[in-house]
């Protein structure tokens, strides 16, 4: 077989497995004390796992498992960086930062949604991120309040 159809093993082959830096926010980083405390727990798990890696002996294989736990472990470390936490509401007078918003929509559904930073939202588990449209349009309002969301109507029943 031609030397020009064998793949070599080498540094080189192995450094394409370094992988782009996944996307910052150009928003504030805010979190909540417990996002925080999630994020420094994933970057911790990064670091570990970059290092249980970091045991295998052949280099391509080594950098293949070592690329997705070093793309988390710079974006994390710069969102821990960055981290800006807010307290919890002093006030359930208006919606703000880590308030936990109930509100009717006009089709009769009742939602419940806790404002948070962006890393920590999952609109599963009950939380969305201060910049996703439907926070922007609560944020600052009240109970009895009616925003239009996209179209629909939202009325805030409570805050908590």
């Amino acid at each position: 077989m031609s030397v020009a159809f064998k793949k070599e093993d080498s540094a080189d082959s192995a450094s394409e497995t370094v992988l782009p830096d996944r996307p910052i926010s150009q928003h504030p980083n805010l979190v909540t004390g417990h996002g925080l405390a999630a994020l420094e727990r994933l970057l911790a798990e990064a670091r570990d796992t970059v290092d249980a890696a970091a045991c295998i002996e052949d280099i391509n294989e080594r950098r293949r498992q070592q690329a997705v736990p070093l793309r988390d472990l710079r974006y994390l470390a710069e969102r821990v960086r960055t981290a800006q936490v807010v307290d919890a509401p002093a006030s359930a007078d208006t919606v703000v930062f880590g308030s936990t918003v109930t509100f009717r929509r006009d089709d009769g559904r009742v939602q419940t949604y806790r404002i948070v930073g962006e890393d920590e939202a999952d609109p599963k588990a009950g939380t969305i991120s201060y910049v996703s449209p439907v926070a922007r349009r609560l944020l600052g309002r009240a109970v009895g309040d009616v925003v239009d969301a996209g179209g629909r109507e939202l009325e805030i029943i409570s805050i908590a």
